[in-house]
């Protein structure tokens, strides 16, 4: 019987596989709301994928000054639409929750649930340093997440950019470990040099440190449009310029980023292999245009077939 999430997270395994997905707008009418979960559920139900992953929006008008390119609204909250529409999913749900939307109080009810079961839940801080005073931070919710219920497996960010620009994020990620993190899940990446480089960097870092490496999953995301890939640069994902010009000159720009994705996924696996590192790929979904869903879909499949699952 193939290894179910947690045991794959607990014995270190590679070859994980999830998918991620946005809860609705708070604004969209129940009828409808209604319609789009029933979509989503059988879809990922299809999939045959090891958990799904459902993000908690905030809005980053301070990450960048520029002009956002899609408006910022208010999503459902990702544990109720869960709870609501997908109990019959039999995959482990992993709800990221924005800290600093939260109190601790919150917090401390998120981490002690009151259902029976596993709960599985990545922490995300700020998007900048500028917010509120009373902004429930991040290492306040990983010092609450240490009293959590024996249910509750917590999971952390890797951001590649962030190791590109400071060189340290193999020792934040091994910080968070020691805080409680037992997997790591990227932003999206298209800037594969940065994602070997933090690889590279950890592998050899828990080498000579006598650590464990845990799973690090890496988010993969198809590009449907020039907008889209402004969006994906004003949230401050690095994409090389030989890409993008790339995607933005190509005559489908959708085809042409399945197969970059398909690139990065057969680049970071492979290497990852030759260090014996337990890497998977989180395929990310976040698009309302069919187009960019079915494109995902089609991810899946491919990351499969790179991971001989």
């Amino acid at each position: 019987m193939p290894a179910v999430f947690k045991d794959k997270i607990r014995n270190r395994e590679k070859g994980i596989l999830s998918y991620g997905i946005t809860p609705p707008k708070r604004s969209m009418p129940a009828d409808k709301k209604d319609e789009l979960a029933a979509k989503q559920l059988a879809r990922i139900a299809s999939l045959c994928v090891d958990a799904l992953i459902v993000y908690d929006l905030q809005d980053e008008e301070d990450r960048n000054a520029g002009e956002r390119p899609f408006p910022y609204l208010e999503t459902e909250d990702p544990a109720k639409y869960m709870d609501e529409y997908f109990s019959s999913l039999e995959i482990p749900k992993i709800v990221y929750r924005c800290v600093g939307k939260y109190t601790g109080a919150e917090m401390e009810d998120w981490v002690h649930p009151t259902k029976a079961g596993d709960r599985y839940s990545v922490f995300v801080g700020a998007a900048s340093s500028k917010g509120s005073a009373d902004s429930l931070k991040l290492s306040d919710a990983y010092r609450i997440a240490a009293g959590r219920s024996a249910g509750f497996t917590l999971g952390g960010i890797i951001i590649p950019e962030r190791h590109a620009r400071k060189g340290d994020e193999h020792l934040r990620v091994i910080e968070k470990t020691d805080m409680g993190c037992e997997f790591f899940v990227s932003q999206a990446v298209f800037h594969i040099e940065a994602a070997k480089n933090f690889i590279s960097d950890y592998y050899y870092h828990c080498l000579a440190s006598s650590i464990t490496p845990v799973p690090m999953i890496f988010t993969v995301t198809p590009c449907g449009s020039p907008k889209t890939l402004e969006f994906l640069k004003w949230l401050g994902i690095f994409i090389p310029r030989w890409m993008e010009n790339d995607l933005l000159h190509s005559e489908d720009i959708l085809r042409k980023s399945i197969r970059l994705c398909e690139q990065i996924i057969a680049e970071i696996w492979n290497f990852s292999n030759e260090l014996s590192l337990p890497v998977g790929f989180n395929i990310e979904s976040v698009s309302t245009r069919k187009v960019e869903i079915e494109a995902a879909t089609e991810l899946v499949g491919i990351a499969k077939r790179i991971m001989g699952r």
